[in-house]
């Protein structure tokens, strides 16, 4: 039987396994592709020095050596990657997922080159035929919105590797950011705090974030013995009118929350103005957890607790696992999802 850490338990028949990275991120409580990050030094990432040291702790204590990843051996005519996004306007976060790409990408010899196709990923034959031309690595492909996709028979034939959406039968391997396991740290930050009675405020129907934030929040309260309540459940759209609707119907609930979890920053926005407008402080009467660490953050009186959407490192991710398969490696999981971090303010 094997012990945490990669060591056999010892005997005449055993050996000692090397840790490995699977190894530091099961000790440390964090995922691989925050160990990679991490130990690669990769500059943009953002983890605070409490994850940076447990991350860096769990590896000494294993005797963890770190492999780094070098250059590129392709040809010359082979140093390129496709990146290509749905669109980049709407929300930043295909754009930070671009720049932790091309960092990673400078970091091992190769450049991106950066399309928006809308919602079809290389359905325009002139596109298509121009990345064929330039014999490119392969392709990342990006969803502004977390969904399911269905590749085109060309991506399924090219080294592809999918970010911020995937492939229902995981034909192809996908980086995604931890909803679920966000949506349960940001319930429990505000249930260590002492609150019991937690509002939450989602995000519109038919998107992943929306349900698995949602399976979070519910994990949360069951694991702490806390009774799941649908008439603190308010159904929003993620802007902040949404967030203001929905904490003016919680504040008129018989028994009001005394904490409310938004799905979003933006919606923590209204929130903030619908409890500030009902004479109610932030966090002495009812504290406030957000989701995405938006700019805006750590600039709302109080600073907004809040959750990191990791898409810079999400971006990084997926370049390594493109190298990976361009050489013909086999990525040891077919879906990643690299976790939301708690960014803890004083709305709590």
């Amino acid at each position: 039987m094997c012990k945490k850490g990669g060591e056999l338990n010892e005997s005449a028949n055993t050996k000692t396994l090397k840790p490995t990275m699977m190894d530091v991120a099961a000790r440390a409580d964090v995922s691989q592709a925050t160990v990679s990050l991490i130990l690669n030094g990769s500059p943009g990432a953002k983890f605070s020095q409490a994850t940076r040291k447990k991350v860096f702790d769990a590896a000494q204590e294993l005797g963890y050596r770190l492999v780094q990843r070098g250059p590129w051996q392709g040809t010359p005519s082979t140093n390129l990657v496709a990146f290509v996004v749905d669109e980049v306007v709407s929300d930043p976060w295909m754009a930070l997922a671009f720049e932790g790409a091309r960092q990673r990408a400078l970091e091992r010899g190769v450049s991106l080159m950066l399309s928006v196709c809308g919602s079809g990923f290389l359905e325009d034959d002139d596109l298509r035929q121009k990345y064929e031309q330039m014999q490119v690595i392969g392709y990342i492909c990006g969803t502004i919105l977390t969904r399911e996709i269905t590749p085109s028979p060309f991506l399924m034939k090219s080294p592809t590797v999918l970010v911020n959406c995937y492939d229902r039968k995981r034909r192809l391997p996908s980086v995604l950011p931890g909803d679920l396991e966000g949506g349960r740290t940001a319930t429990q930050c505000l249930i260590n705090s002492g609150r019991t009675r937690i509002g939450f405020i989602n995000g519109q129907d038919g998107i992943d974030a929306t349900s698995d934030r949602l399976r979070g929040y519910r994990q949360a309260l069951a694991s702490n013995d806390l009774t799941f309540d649908p008439d603190l459940v308010y159904g929003g759209n993620w802007e902040p009118q949404s967030g203001y609707d929905g904490t003016m119907k919680l504040l008129g609930l018989r028994t009001p929350p005394d904490a409310i979890f938004c799905a979003n920053d933006m919606m923590a926005i209204g929130c903030y103005e619908a409890l500030k407008s009902s004479g109610l402080r932030i966090p002495e009467d009812i504290a406030v957890v957000g989701f995405d660490n938006r700019e805006i953050a750590q600039y709302m009186r109080p600073p907004l607790t809040t959750l990191v959407l990791p898409h810079y490192e999400i971006g990084a991710t997926a370049v390594d696992q493109l190298l990976d398969i361009a050489a013909g490696l086999t990525p040891r999981h077919s879906q990643l999802k690299v976790e939301c971090e708690l960014i803890e303010r004083d709305s709590v």
